[in-house]
């Protein structure tokens, strides 16, 4: 049986870039989401302490995620290889998110150009959890750039990295993972135990994709003409210093190859929170930004891509 043959890998990201998010057909995730909140109202119900919840909450979902998506294919592949092929080409295809990414920021970006700021807020608003209401032009552009950076991890390279290790079912368990991580990870009084195992995986699960990341942001920027040096400078003086372990690592990487400086003051439900600045370089961020952030980000991933199959075929071979 196999799970992982080489050639749909390439074919379920050439499917993401064409058609993006399957909208025919209910997407893992949003079973993903509706087993961690049931895991969630079961556990709660049990006078079990919170942290110790959350932890068995992660192995519920991460482990009935990755144990379904296996027993799918399994039983795919009983009926007709064609039919387990076609199962796991649609697991790995609905993991990425690079066209859905690219999409929405370049909605933003081309409403800054037409010079409707209310419709590039609104579609803004679709991408980041921060208040848009009061941003002006350059935060807008600001606010996209940041998201397509911080997410070329967690929607393009990370779920690529576990399915190159571990196939359909590794990039599953990732956005499980994930999934986790933006139901629970929060740092509140409701979450702040229960969602302490889902923050902490979902940290570990990004430290190696993020930091292989850079790599490939850097050779995409040599490609792209940008600026290939800054980004090592931005990455040493800047990545330590966001809140989170990994998403400093691309966005710093972001910021050194546009020249621009990414963070700073913003607002999530009227409170102002201050996030380091990233980057070597004073500019500011606008629509012609974003446009290179969707190309840094969509050549960033083909060379993730081709640089794993490649690896996995000399290991292979």
């Amino acid at each position: 049986m196999v799970f992982m043959n080489e050639f749909i890998l390439p074919l379920s990201f050439t499917l993401d870039l064409l058609f993006g998010d399957p909208r025919w057909i209910s997407h893992p995730v949003t079973w993903i989401a509706r087993l961690a909140r049931t895991a969630e109202e079961r556990l709660r119900r049990t006078e079990l302490p919170l942290r110790l919840a959350g932890i068995l909450a992660v192995i519920i979902v991460v482990g009935g995620s990755a144990g379904a998506a296996w027993l799918l294919i399994t039983l795919a592949f009983h009926l007709h290889r064609v039919a387990g092929l076609a199962v796991s080409i649609y697991l790995l295809y609905s993991s990425f998110a690079l066209r859905d990414l690219g999409d929405h920021a370049g909605a933003v970006q081309s409403a800054l150009e037409a010079g409707d700021k209310e419709l590039a807020r609104e579609k803004l608003a679709m991408m980041v959890g921060r208040d848009t209401a009061t941003l002006d032009d350059a935060g807008i552009a600001l606010a996209a750039t940041e998201s397509v950076a911080e997410n070329t991890v967690d929607g393009v390279t990370a779920p690529l990295f576990y399915a190159l290790l571990f196939g359909p079912v590794g990039a599953v368990a990732y956005k499980a993972i994930n999934t986790l991580d933006s139901t629970f990870g929060y740092k509140n009084e409701r979450y702040l135990e229960f969602g302490w195992a889902s923050a902490k995986l979902d940290d570990l699960a990004n430290y190696l994709p993020a930091r292989l990341t850079v790599i490939c942001i850097a050779v995409a920027a040599v490609i792209g003409k940008l600026r290939f040096f800054d980004i090592f400078k931005s990455v040493w003086k800047g990545a330590r210093l966001h809140e989170s372990p990994n998403a400093g690592y691309p966005e710093s990487a972001f910021a050194g190859a546009l020249g621009v400086t990414l963070g700073g003051e913003r607002s999530y439900g009227g409170e102002i929170h201050h996030a380091p600045q990233l980057g070597v370089k004073p500019g500011q961020c606008n629509a012609l930004i974003i446009r290179q952030s969707i190309a840094l980000m969509w050549m960033s991933a083909v060379l993730f891509l081709g640089a794993g199959v490649g690896l996995r075929f000399l290991l292979l071979s």
